[in-house]
């Protein structure tokens, strides 16, 4: 019975009870899972209605992330007027298994790096070393700028599909070419500077741009030359260090852009820099943005662009 059940395996009698009730589900369970939590939903009107969104989205080619379903889920709750809940992580991650979805994602291929590649980023460690000795600069004063590429269209590269799904389309405003270029640059204390926007066009926009934002215009929408000239005196100028020191080492990559003889010439003489060249191939590993800011800044874009996105469809004008 039960209850001698229960004293033979140490266990309450409710578990025994429990475990003969959920038998046949228990049964095919895989051998490796060691728990059968299957909760019942609190709120399911909440994610009877977050379910239909999600496959009305994909059906349409939409995609569809974890994080869009958590703001959906809250501004469902808002309007259900369910004060409790929170749509945390956790709880996304049961909600789809509960409705047999999942995340599809697809493989990429990384920078390769050369033979050499840990001799030569010590060699380029030692180069930075001596070159701050040299110039007596702190972190305040070292630096390092990279441009991001950016797109007006985001579309995703994993969405939310139901399992088992052959093919998984995501449609676009087939504007995701359409790109535009970001340029960041920090200090190594953790200081940032302005950043720079390069819109593909010929004329500078009309709109009332935020402050704080330098933006230029350039007909291939990236860094050239002249981008680099406007970098250094609208961003790279009021740098904040001090008046009495203003010595600064700069790490750039080995851009055409970056390393053209008449900037570095305007970067030496008028704003008293040093650059240091981050030797090719090896940016993965050497260039601190790439490290350690410009996924962290597209994580944020994207944050916002699925907020937006989430509030319905939205389409282009006329002129794109």
């Amino acid at each position: 019975g039960n209850r001698a059940t229960a004293r033979e395996l140490e266990v309450d009698e409710s578990m025994i009870r429990k475990w003969r009730k959920n038998k046949q589900i228990m049964e095919k369970m895989p051998k490796k899972q060691r728990s059968c939590r299957r909760g019942k939903a609190k709120y399911p009107a909440l994610e009877r209605s977050l379910k239909e969104w999600v496959v009305s989205l994909r059906n349409n080619g939409r995609a569809v992330t974890t994080v869009m379903i958590r703001l959906k889920a809250r501004e469902l709750a808002t309007q259900m007027n369910l004060p409790g809940f929170t749509g945390g992580p956790s709880w996304c991650h049961r909600f789809m298994r509960r409705n047999k979805l999942s995340v599809r994602t697809r493989t990429t291929v990384g920078q390769k790096l050369p033979d050499d590649w840990q001799e030569r980023v010590e060699e380029f460690n030692n180069f930075l070393s001596r070159r701050r000795g040299e110039l007596g600069v702190d972190s305040s004063h070292v630096f390092n700028m990279d441009e991001v590429p950016m797109s007006f269209d985001a579309p995703l590269s994993r969405t939310v599909d139901e399992v088992g799904a052959a093919t998984i389309p995501i449609s676009t405003t087939g504007h995701e070419k359409t790109g535009f270029t970001v340029v960041l640059a920090c200090s190594e204390a953790g200081k940032k500077l302005k950043p720079m926007v390069i819109f593909k066009r010929k004329t500078m926009p009309k709109e009332n741009l935020p402050n704080g934002v330098v933006v230029h215009v350039q007909q291939k929408g990236w860094m050239d030359r002249d981008g680099m000239i406007v970098w250094a005196n609208k961003v790279w100028r009021p740098r904040p260090v001090s008046f009495f020191e203003r010595k600064s080492l700069l790490i750039l990559d080995s851009f055409s852009a970056h390393i053209d003889e008449g900037v570095l010439d305007i970067l030496r003489k008028e704003h008293l820099t040093t650059t240091a060249v981050i030797p090719g191939g090896l940016t993965k590993k050497l260039q601190p943005l790439d490290i350690s800011v410009n996924r962290s800044f597209k994580n944020h874009v994207r944050y916002e662009w699925e907020k937006w996105m989430t509030k319905g469809m939205h389409t282009y004008t006329n002129t794109g």
